[in-house]
């Protein structure tokens, strides 16, 4: 194994400790409240990542040349597996959190499928991009291809609904294509339109547009709208240089909502400096 590989699995496997700490430290206050009562939530961590590391050895040893035998088998997984939030008699296993359907609860952990097509994308798109060679030039035999899968996928993914997620599946589609020497009119082209469509989604959800307000401008938002992005930046600036230590840290004790997710990085910028 060149030292290149294992300099990267080390540096794999120190970031993946450091997470699960700190995940589990800024959950103190969710764990003292018996949600997830002892080491649990910090088992429920290492056992994904237990998984992840597994999956990971496999991948490795697998030419990545096979992979475009997969695309479409995986691609087929991918999309029933975003249909399964979306329909009306999977409640049970797809309940709505926070007012989105985006996780399927498979007993043992929940499964976020947009996840899955987030690599998912990129190995179809290489593959056709490859089957397609200097076809990804034009657009009806190169580019329109990419636009109705990248197009189904964003879609079932709008509708849980998840705008950023559905947006950076179709980026990370584009970005295949572009790297492949798709013509930069075509961009320009589809990259104006989903801006409009962007535009839209954000307009039509009272909600997108408060937290694209609170994100522009978090010192004039609302007391609500801005509660948590105040209280994420008085977590980094309390541990200033150094940090308060591990731990030690104050915003995750109710402060600061979900301190041991979305705003993690502030939890972190307040023990660790």
């Amino acid at each position: 194994m060149r030292w290149e590989t294992r300099l990267l699995g080390m540096v794999t496997a120190v970031l993946v400790v450091f997470g699960i700490a700190a995940t589990y430290g800024a959950a103190s206050l969710v764990t003292l409240q018996g949600q997830n009562a002892g080491f649990g939530f910090a088992l429920r961590q290492l056992s994904g990542a237990a998984l992840g590391g597994i999956l990971l050895l496999l991948a490795s040893r697998l030419d990545y040349h096979r992979w475009r035998q997969f695309a479409w088998p995986l691609l087929f997984l991918t999309l029933v597996l975003l249909l399964i939030p979306l329909l009306p008699f999977t409640l049970a296993i797809a309940p709505p959190v926070n007012g989105a359907r985006r996780w399927v609860d498979l007993g043992l952990f929940n499964f976020q499928p947009s996840e899955l097509a987030r690599m998912v994308v990129v190995i179809w798109c290489a593959m056709l991009a490859s089957k397609k060679g200097l076809q990804v030039r034009e657009f009806k035999k190169g580019v329109l291809p990419f636009m109705v899968i990248l197009g189904l996928v964003s879609v079932l993914i709008l509708l849980e609904p998840n705008l950023s997620m559905a947006t950076l599946v179709a980026l990370l589609g584009g970005l295949v294509l572009f790297t492949s020497g798709a013509k930069i009119g075509h961009f320009l082209l589809l990259g104006g339109g989903g801006m409009i469509l962007v535009f839209h989604q954000i307009r039509d959800a009272q909600y997108r547009l408060a937290r694209l307000v609170t994100f522009m401008n978090p010192g004039d938002a609302t007391t609500d709208a801005g509660f948590q992005i105040k209280q994420s930046l008085v977590g980094i600036g309390s541990g200033q240089l150094f940090g308060v230590g591990f731990g030690e840290g104050q915003q995750k004790l109710g402060y600061l909502p979900y301190a041991y997710s979305d705003f993690l990085f502030s939890t972190i910028g307040e023990e660790w400096g």
